[in-house]
């Protein structure tokens, strides 16, 4: 049975919204995701934020209105949204582009997920972000394309990276030095593991549908 997926659309560029949630999914519009999902005439089940972007509260019948004054991101808080309501996959998309730190407060909402044994997709122009921590994340054969892998712990033990053009074996990775940026698939199954820490993996987003 597919697993069920709570998508999050955020306020950043829009970079398409490739989805058709299925009966199970959860669909969370953040502020003037809003807009997004309506243009492609995807329901959202839940809308959020503190609608600074938008400028207005929506009539949706199911509206949590936050404060712009608050320690979780408007995504954050849409994430844990989720969790309460039972998922552990989240894909997120609209959460890139713009504001950098709204980007690197997103990454940090992938560790998160990570950290608390659950997981995230970040869909980016083309390509796909996610973290594992502790874990492996395994591919099918993909006949080619760019994969980065980056430690977002301070060192990041034991990373394994197998049936890639550059391979390493028990290495340690830290986050002031980006030597995993632009390893390649290369038709092989492969996988990139860390025994202890969290790594970011940067993917081709069709990639995401190769993932074992």
């Amino acid at each position: 049975m597919k697993d069920k997926i709570c998508y999050v659309v955020g306020a950043g560029e829009n970079y398409g919204l490739d989805f058709q949630p299925v009966t199970g999914d959860l669909v969370i519009a953040v502020d003037a995701g809003l807009r997004y999902l309506e243009e492609q005439g995807i329901r959202a089940d839940l809308v959020i934020g503190d609608f600074d972007t938008l400028k207005c509260i929506p009539a949706h019948p199911n509206t949590i209105v936050l404060s712009a004054e608050k320690d979780d991101t408007d995504t954050l808080a849409a994430v844990r949204e989720g969790i309460k309501a039972g998922y552990s996959i989240f894909h997120i998309y609209c959460g890139t582009g713009g504001r950098i730190d709204h980007t690197m407060a997103n990454l940090q909402v992938l560790a998160y997920l990570s950290a608390t044994n659950m997981r995230g997709l970040l869909f980016d122009n083309g390509t796909v972000i996610t973290a594992i921590t502790n874990d492996r994340l395994c591919f099918k054969k993909i006949p080619c394309g760019y994969v980065s892998v980056f430690s977002c712990s301070a060192k990041a033990e034991g990373v394994n990276l197998c049936g890639l053009k550059y391979e390493l074996n028990e290495a340690v990775l830290t986050n002031t030095f980006p030597v995993g940026v632009s390893n390649e698939f290369i038709g092989k199954e492969s996988s990139i593991s860390v025994r202890d820490g969290t790594l970011f993996i940067v993917f081709p987003k069709e990639a995401k549908e190769r993932i074992v």
